[in-house]
This record gives structure tokens, C-alpha cells and sequence, in this order.
């Protein structure tokens, strides 16, 4: 059975204090040279106001590509001689919640099944996205995936704001689609035309990364949760890897 490439950027993120499992999250891939790393939100690594301070992340990897009921764990430290590994976005409007690690790719198990986003999935400057377009935020909300095959599930939405623009001053965007705990760090995606000949067999646009749902001060009997995400810019990658 082929397996959709999109399928194998992301990986479920698990976060622990020792071996005490605290959360799960989703990441995804993104290779730029001959570096690898992993991207996820901030939040997931540290979030200093629900207390939560893991020690080491878990990623589950894919690892024979004839049978992908295989897989396992890859574990990885945050912190080394007191300090984080990790690179955190920051611009003009404060912190961004998009973290990267860079993964040792000699310390992954040879047989890793994998793909990756590039800065090639970007969109440049002069590419159009449209409000109400079509997306895709593929991850692991509350944790559910095919726990045969290890693959995230995918859920979709639109763009909700104007792309490009810095909703309320800050580095993301909207979207509209429903999202769970569990999905910070997943990829938002897009099938942008223009760029597909420039991404091979992973004809995706990266437009940004899920961090939360939104919400405003309403009456919970009567009015339903906006339903409305952040996703923070994708383009943060490129400073975070350089």
C-alpha cells in the first residue's frame, strides 16, 4: 500500500518529566541543507503559566517502510548543561509559539521512514493565499491516530483572516476548523497551484503551525466556542533554522 508522503511529516509528540509521561502534542519535520529538525509550538516544551516543564520529548518514528505497523520511540532532551536545546520564535510583536530541535540525524535508526518540509514549501512573498481557502492541520488531537499504522489524522478548515496580515499585531493567522488539545505543533497545509512544481511529490504548502483555539468572553449557555485557531506563520522557520 503507497502511503501519502503529507502522512509521514508528522510525528506524535509526547513529553515527559523523567518517566513520567505529562502531555501529547503533534511536530512535524522540516529539513533545510543537511540539517533536520522538528517542529512543534513552544508551549508543548515550556509553558512557564500551567506549570509545565518536561525534561525530554518522545517521538514515535516509522521504521520499515514494506511494513508501517512498525515503529518507535526516538527520544530527546530539552535541556543540556542547564540550558534549552531548543530555538524559540521571536519578532516586533513578542514571543512566537514555534519551537524547533534539531535532530541528531545520525542517531536515527537507519531504516527511519520519514519526509520532510523544505523552505521550497514556503510561500514567498509575491504567493497568493485567499481568505476561505482550503486547508489541512494534520496532527493527533486528544492523542487519537491509527495506533496500528502510527499515522496523524487530518482535519479541515479555511483560512479565516487575511494571510499575510498579523492578525491583531501579532505573527499568525486564522483558521476555522475544529481542533483538539493534543494538535499543537501540527502543520497547517495547502494545495497552492503555483508552488507545486517547485515540491516534488509533496505538493503541500506549509502556511503555518497550529498552536490554540481562540475564544472571547461569552455566555456558555447560549453561544457556541468561535471554533477559530491561531497558526503562526511558517515563515518563522527560516530564521529559527539558519
Amino acid at each position: 500500500m503507497t502511503i501519502e508522503p503529507l502522512l509521514l511529516t508528522t510525528a506524535r509528540v509526547g513529553t515527559f518529566k523523567g518517566d513520567a509521561p505529562l502531555t501529547n502534542a503533534s511536530g512535524f519535520f522540516f529539513a533545510r541543507d543537511e540539517r533536520l529538525f522538528l517542529v512543534t509550538s513552544r508551549h508543548v516544551l515550556s509553558d512557564a503559566a500551567t506549570g509545565h516543564c518536561p525534561d525530554r520529548i518522545e517521538i514515535e518514528l516509522h521504521i520499515d517502510a514494506e511494513n508501517m505497523t512498525q515503529s518507535t520511540g526516538f527520544s530527546m532532551l530539552l535541556y543540556e548543561d542547564g540550558k534549552s536545546v531548543w530555538r524559540q520564535g521571536l519578532d516586533a510583536g513578542g514571543e512566537i509559539d514555534v519551537a524547533v530541535i534539531e535532530i541528531e540525524r545520525q542517531a536515527l535508526p537507519e531504516s527511519t521512514v520519514y519526509r520532510a518540509f523544505t523552505p521550497a514549501h514556503l510561500c514567498g512573498e509575491f504567493d497568493t493565499v485567499e481568505v476561505g481557502s482550503s486547508l489541512l492541520i494534520l496532527g493527533f488531537p486528544l492523542g487519537f491516530h491509527d495506533t496500528l499504522h502510527h499515522m496523524p489524522v487530518a482535519r479541515q478548515g479555511v483560512v479565516a483572516s487575511s494571510f499575510g496580515l498579523r492578525f491583531q499585531g501579532q505573527g499568525y493567522f486564522l483558521t476555522d476548523a475544529r481542533t483538539h488539545r493534543g494538535a499543537s505543533g501540527a502543520p497547517v497545509v495547502a494545495r497552492v497551484p503555483a508552488l507545486e512544481a517547485r515540491q516534488g511529490d509533496l505538493p503541500w504548502t506549509l502556511l503555518g503551525v497550529h498552536s490554540a483555539r481562540l475564544d472571547v468572553g461569552r455566555d456558555l449557555q447560549q453561544d457556541e466556542a468561535l471554533g477559530l485557531n491561531c497558526a503562526w506563520y511558517a515563515d518563522i522557520l527560516l530564521p529559527l533554522t539558519e
